[in-house]
């Protein structure tokens, strides 16, 4: 069997329906046996959306999205999208193009050493020298991209061995993953931490998402009635409504959240990394708060050294057997009148009818346009964090976005993965001007392959985020921050067959999403937003907040 075929056969037989992808000359191979293949190709505008497309693909499905280029130049430009992955722990397989074994390290034509470039931003590297090494690197690769702490597994793959020959019968062969390092051993200990504690809060991050724990995180919490606060990637790890739902954590966190943490006795982080754009600062907690670690990942559960308690293994396990070990709930306490008054007192009115347009205006009337298993996907900057403030959600795998690497240009190329997973569903992509133009070429893409995504463009002529910072540190010197000379994003989307409409007024912001979501084709909603509104509360750089101040808080916040 040709190697090229073998490749395809060993990743339909690992589940594989899709390739995001982008040909070149020694990935000819594997593209003509496509056309005799079951697996579908999405043809992309660029290489990095095709990463993104299988990264939203993923962790929308829990499958491992698939994405290829071809040598050199398209394999760098996977690079940005195989990083978001990583950061973000998301499972995925990369495959790259190679020049022929005997012209690596000649500086041939379109020759780049992909495989070191990839070495920090992937669980693993292979390198595939002959066509009978192809089912070990596919099989071996698929598990450890869902082994553990999931990730991106990237592939290099010579011409010469996609065009050479393997054996069929060693498709057949097994190649087995060892099961990753688990020490759940202090669990009684930290059972009985919880059941001393006086206000113990729940600190949960990704690591909880990708273990499906989210009735675990909501009956524990249920159990200890200790709030829970999130990081970004763990948005509506349980439902946004529940009382004990207190919201994100962090720079751009909800105060609630922020106080809660302050005053808690025991905090238990579970599947989160302690990030700094999280907690940050050693000084954030008071020293004698206790600090339970619950992590997949042993390096993440041993990085804080206040940790008094460290579990390694998956959350949802994890957080079984302590369920298990406390048995029976402890019932109202001072610190639950405490949590309801937090979660009462931090509601923020976004119904605003004014103009220009406030952005928090526009996710209010999208909250409402939307059906309650809608997919919300997110670019980075203003735009990510007015969404994951105020869209209220029902289930994690509903709010995707780049958290640890945040990616400008992320949201739309993943909200076409995700609608290509889930065509009956409403997916939208929340996007600046400054990341949509970034990759807005993938309209193309969504039109070829009748992907109807909603842009909800929050277009205030700037780069906001960085704006807001030199509004609000360097004393409003501007400097590379505003974007003269956008183009009207309406007749863009109509260049592409797409279609769209500009919003001016809080008035119209209505019926411009009914006539979105009721397209049968892309659809831009232009929203002309305040430039001069600011993501609110933001924590000062460089201090813990619990030893600064809030640079400003939101004027609708009643917290």
């Amino acid at each position: 069997m040709k190697g090229s075929k073998a490749v395809l056969e060993l990743l339909e037989g690992q589940g594989v329906d899709v390739i995001f992808g982008y040909p070149g000359g020694v990935t000819i191979p594997i593209y003509d046996d496509l056309l005799d293949s079951d697996i579908h190709h999405v043809l992309v505008r660029h290489e990095q959306c095709a990463a993104h497309m299988a990264d939203g693909y993923s962790r929308s499905t829990g499958k491992t999205g698939v994405c290829l280029a071809t040598s050199g130049p398209g394999a760098t430009n996977l690079v940005t999208g195989v990083a978001t992955a990583y950061a973000d722990s998301s499972p995925m397989m990369v495959l790259t193009g190679q020049v022929a074994t005997s012209m690596i390290g000649n500086n041939a034509f379109q020759e780049a050493d992909i495989f070191s470039l990839m070495m920090p931003i992937t669980k693993h590297n292979y390198r595939v020298l002959r066509p009978n090494d192809l089912p070990e690197a596919i099989k071996r690769g698929m598990g450890i991209a869902n082994n553990g702490r999931k990730g991106p597994v990237h592939i290099d793959l010579p011409v010469d061995v996609l065009n050479g020959q393997i054996e069929p019968s060693k498709l057949n062969e097994e190649f087995p993953v060892p099961a990753p390092f688990e020490d759940l051993s202090g669990v009684m200990e930290a059972v009985k931490i919880l059941r001393e504690a006086e206000r113990p809060v729940l600190l949960v991050g990704g690591g909880a998402r990708w273990a499906d724990a989210s009735n675990e995180v909501q009956r524990l919490a249920e159990i200890l009635f200790a709030p829970v606060i999130t990081t970004i990637m763990a948005k509506a790890i349980i439902p946004e409504d529940h009382p004990l739902s207190l919201g994100m954590l962090g720079m751009h966190g909800r105060e609630c959240s922020r106080r809660a943490l302050l005053e808690a006795d025991v905090v238990f982080a579970i599947g989160s990394r302690f990030s700094d754009r999280t907690i940050g600062y050693d000084g954030e907690m008071p020293k004698d708060t206790k600090i339970i670690r619950l992590d997949i990942d042993p390096m993440e559960a041993g990085k804080n050294p206040r940790t008094r308690v460290r579990l390694v293994g998956d959350a949802r396990k994890g957080l079984q057997l302590v369920i298990k070990g406390l048995a029976q709930s402890k019932g109202d306490s001072a610190w639950s009148k405490r949590v309801k008054e937090l979660f009462d007192g931090c509601v923020c009115d976004i119904d605003i009818d004014e103009d220009p347009i406030k952005p928090q205006k526009a996710i209010w009337e999208l909250r409402k346009a939307l059906d309650p298993d809608a997919f919300v996907v997110t670019e980075v900057g203003q735009n990510q964090m007015w969404a994951a403030h105020f869209m209220r959600l029902k289930h994690p795998n509903q709010f995707l976005t780049s958290g640890g690497m945040g990616t400008m240009g992320f949201g739309f190329p993943a909200s076409l993965g995700v609608k290509y997973a889930y065509r009956d569903k409403q997916v939208v992509d929340v996007a600046g001007d400054g990341s949509f133009q970034m990759v807005f070429q993938e309209l193309a893409t969504a039109m070829s392959v009748d992907l109807p995504v909603v842009v909800c463009l929050l277009n205030n002529g700037w780069l906001g985020m960085v704006k807001q910072w030199q509004k609000l540190q360097w004393g409003s010197r501007y400097s590379g921050t505003e974007l003269r000379n956008n183009p009207d994003f309406v007749k863009l989307a109509q260049a592409f067959g797409a279609d769209g409409v500009t919003v001016t007024r809080s008035s119209e912001l209505s019926d411009a999403y009914k006539r979105a979501f009721a397209s049968d084709v892309p659809f831009v909603v232009d929203i002309r937003t305040d430039p001069e509104e600011d993501m609110l509360p933001m924590l000062p750089g460089g201090v813990a907040s619990n030893k600064g101040t809030l640079r400003k808080r939101c004027r609708w916040n009643k917290c």
